[in-house]
């Protein structure tokens, strides 16, 4: 996996295309009861105003039991909640998924050690959705 760790984003190789992969991960999060409150296709956009990108979409998901504790000890977090995962192929057709990393949102909203579990699925579903 590579991190990035000037902005805490993690971002590592998709296997499928931008499709197979939001599929993939439409589903999973769909079988394990968490909201997907919206999928943003920049591609998309950029194509009705005129430009062309390659294939990205934004997924935008939580689950109020999880989240609303973080934002309880560290309303700030409310920011970078709900989680994201960013699906995008770059200009050679490589898929990649990015997100945000789970020590990154601790350290920089100083979250109690006990709720760092309740953003850390945001890396199973991306090693998931990747494979």
């Amino acid at each position: 996996m590579a991190t990035n760790s000037n902005s805490g984003i993690v971002t590592i190789p998709g296997r499928g295309s931008v499709d197979q992969t939001v599929k993939k991960l439409e589903g999973i999060l769909q079988a394990k009861g968490v909201k997907l409150f919206a999928t943003i296709d920049h591609s998309g956009e950029a194509e009705k105003a005129g430009m062309k990108m390659p294939p990205t979409r934004l997924l935008i998901f939580g689950n109020p039991k999880a989240g609303t504790p973080l934002m309880l000890a560290s309303p700030g977090i409310a920011i970078d909640l709900p989680l994201k995962i960013l699906v995008a192929e770059d200009p050679a057709g490589q898929v990649w998924i990015s997100y945000n990393a789970p020590d990154y949102l601790a350290a920089r909203h100083h979250l109690p050690a006990e709720l760092i579990q309740n953003i850390a699925v945001v890396e199973a579903l991306a090693t998931s959705a990747a494979g």
